[in-house]
């Protein structure tokens, strides 16, 4: 199948590999030269822009940092709006909001082309892996057309419902998961300051009520999960950037709906204060460190 796939970073670059080695031909498009060329080594076709990458696509796919990125590769005046054919089928894989989905969605369909948001869960490992999972806001046609192709990215492949509900599942996943690992940072951090040994601590929350993802598999000590960002000095997993990012989405979303997210805000705060020291490019375990004390803060 010729492919459309428009933005390259550390997510995309990873995805249109595994595309490239399923077998497929893609038209690729980004502003970082060096991954271009990389790409285009494994048989990736380079194009100046969405607008040509789409006009001879059988399928456009696009992974792009935020919405306003999105408006513009889609909507703008070499987008891939303007380009692309009708009835090819389209998905865009960015983390934004509803929204915006919806709305770039409705000038799709005006031009004849079904769209889906299928945001995607599991990191630059799981990109490099092909173990993402998709959320995926769509038709039940269009989800089964793009099903097999996502399943060549990603493991796990579940429909949503309709468009921008993929985003709504996660902005939801994504809030709740900084919440607990917020949680997890201000129990291990007074467990420590009142004298428990910090390991013997995590495998009692692990095999008792406080048991949750954030505790067991991504602990946010060093040393409790040696696979996790803690223990190799808050490298190579899920930046707090990013992090704060999708926080911003889904209390922006629940204001326009009336919404409490009172943890959430809090948990925004704490990752806002965290980007202001400039730890923005850690992995956002690293918030532990709002908590621990001075003496031991240098293990960071």
């Amino acid at each position: 199948m010729k492919i459309a796939f428009i933005g390259l970073g550390n997510m995309g670059a990873p995805m249109a590999r595994n595309l490239i080695k399923a077998g497929h031909s893609l038209n690729l498009v980004d502003l970082n030269k060096t991954v271009l060329a990389e790409l285009e080594q494994l048989g990736g076709n380079i194009r100046a822009s969405a607008r040509e990458a789409a006009e001879d696509a059988e399928l456009v796919i696009t992974m792009l940092p935020a919405a306003v990125h999105v408006r513009s590769v889609w909507l703008g005046e070499d987008g891939v709006l303007a380009g692309i054919r009708q009835a090819v089928p389209a998905v865009d894989c960015s983390t934004i909001d509803p929204q915006t989905a919806r709305d770039v969605a409705a000038a799709a369909a005006k031009q004849g082309v079904a769209m889906a948001d299928a945001p995607v869960s599991g990191g630059t490992g799981g990109a490099t892996a092909g173990t993402l999972t998709f959320m995926v806001g769509a038709t039940p046609e269009l989800f089964a057309t793009l099903q097999p192709v996502l399943a060549q990215m990603g493991r796990n492949i579940v429909h949503c419902g309709e468009v921008g509900t993929g985003q709504i599942a996660k902005i939801c996943n994504n809030l709740l998961l900084a919440i607990s690992m917020v949680g997890v940072s201000e129990a291990m951090a007074l467990g420590d300051a009142l004298g428990i040994d910090t390991t013997v601590l995590a495998g009692i929350i692990n095999s008792s009520t406080g048991r949750c993802w954030s505790s067991e598999m991504y602990n946010p000590w060093p040393g409790i999960v040696e696979t996790a960002p803690a223990s190799r000095g808050y490298t190579g997993g899920f930046g707090a950037e990013l992090m704060l990012k999708d926080l911003g989405l889904a209390t922006e979303a629940a204001r326009q709906a009336h919404q409490p997210v009172v943890l959430g805000a809090v948990a925004q705060q704490l990752y806002q204060a965290m980007s202001q020291r400039g730890d923005g490019g850690k992995d956002f375990s690293a918030i532990i460190n709002s908590y621990r004390k001075p003496a031991i803060e240098g293990q960071r």
